[in-house]
């Protein structure tokens, strides 16, 4: 015979249990803890004073403070206040409102100055302030929320935990099924940054998915070494950073940085450089290996670098490789060609060599040339020609490019 258990209102649902077992433990209140949990989370019923450091209190603590570049302001989070609802819950349900608190958060605005003589700060003002953040949604005793009058309920989602995520299109993009390849960073609290190349290998970033810009931009709005430098510095001096002297990665910084270089010195005929073993290794030889000490071909045109044969080769003594000029048209340049009489920039660094540009420089009297290591096998010309294909020259152009995309609409 089936037993009948009563539910919160009997009179009008009855549950009935068909089973043979007793029943050794009750069913838990499952709602319960969804409720009991939203409560802790808002500490609506407790002091601002007794609250405990988790739940809300916790977000705004690790938010707040918040201080200027200069560090002549702070702003703190003093407390929290959520207001008793306006309408009810069936209120809401007939109005087709939502079911929300107005959450108003006191605030310290804290203001300092600085004697230009001895450097000693001093608190100038104090002002403390009840802002409004918005509205915070209360969860109903049946564990659910009133959105715009209808009943909602919170479905747990899949959460992408922070790190960096690599990926490319399987060859869906290109017409010729190349892979493009990408990168995505997940910061724990922050933008999201996507880098991807196109069909054409510039290398682009998208912050928080926004319209894409050369990767290049963002790295010129980044400080430099040497203003990270100047600010690790002011940060154990305790001196106030000056933001003029924040100075963003220069086109051939951004070069340095990511390419490594091979030096051309000036030869009787033609021109020599340096044998790297490790550079070599895995390629075929597209023209003979000359020794630049005894013009003596080491290993002809088509000869695959084995480590063998490099082996062999740094046995033998060779210390330094023979090119012709056409070796070195078609590269790229790593520093800018300056004409020293006159001051003038005759190619910048990232630009490549032409045969004029060439001629230019041996007219010159240029004994050394520095090109970027590019062997399309290990080390492409991807960044180079995403620099190539970017308009900025300066941090501040590219920070305006970058406020451009992230507030479409504002003037900066």
């Amino acid at each position: 015979m089936a037993s009948q258990i009563s539910t919160l209102d009997s009179r009008r649902r009855v549950r009935r249990t068909f089973g043979q077992l007793a029943e050794v433990a009750a069913m838990p209140n499952l709602i319960d803890v969804q409720r009991s949990s939203y409560d802790t989370f808002l500490q609506m019923d407790i002091a601002a004073h007794q609250r405990d450091d988790h739940g809300l209190e916790e977000t705004f603590k690790s938010i707040f403070p918040i201080e200027d570049f200069a560090g002549r302001a702070k702003l703190e989070f003093v407390s929290y206040d959520l207001e008793t609802p306006k309408y009810d819950v069936e209120e809401c349900q007939q109005r087709g409102l939502t079911f929300a608190s107005s959450l108003k958060v006191t605030l310290r605005l804290e203001v300092w100055e600085e004697d230009e003589v001895t450097g000693a700060r001093s608190i100038r003002d104090i002002k403390e302030q009840d802002v409004y953040m918005g509205d915070m949604p209360l969860m109903t005793s049946n564990g659910t929320f009133i959105v715009n009058g209808t009943e909602r309920v919170i479905v747990s989602q899949m959460h992408r935990s922070p790190g960096v995520f690599f990926d490319h299109d399987r060859g869906k993009t290109h017409a010729s099924g190349k892979l493009l390849f990408a990168a995505r960073v997940i910061p724990y609290r922050g933008s999201w940054l996507d880098f991807e190349f196109d069909a054409k290998d510039i290398l682009n970033v998208r912050i928080d998915r926004k319209r894409k810009l050369p990767v290049t931009t963002f790295l010129m709005a980044l400080p430099n070494a040497d203003s990270l430098a100047y600010q690790a510095t002011c940060a154990e001096s305790g001196e106030d950073v000056d933001p003029g002297r924040i100075v963003g990665m220069a086109r051939d910084e951004i070069l340095q940085e990511f390419y490594k270089t091979v030096t051309y010195k000036r030869a009787k005929e033609g021109w020599s450089y340096e044998f790297n073993a490790d550079a070599l290794k895995g390629n075929m030889l597209a023209r003979d290996l000359i020794d630049a000490k005894t013009n003596k071909v080491v290993a002809t045109a088509g000869t695959k670098m084995t480590p063998r044969l490099l082996r062999k080769l740094a046995d033998a003594g060779i210390a330094r490789i023979f090119a012709p000029d056409e070796d070195l048209v078609g590269r790229f340049l790593a520093d800018d060609f300056v004409n020293m009489q006159t001051g003038e920039v005759l190619a910048e660094a990232g630009d490549e060599i032409s045969e004029d540009i060439l001629n230019s420089m041996v007219e010159a009297g240029e004994a050394e040339i520095s090109v970027l290591f590019v062997d399309n096998v290990n080390f492409g010309p991807h960044l180079r020609n995403t620099l190539a294909a970017d308009r900025n020259n300066s941090r501040e152009e590219a920070l305006v490019d970058i406020y451009r995309v992230m507030r479409p609409g504002e003037p900066p």
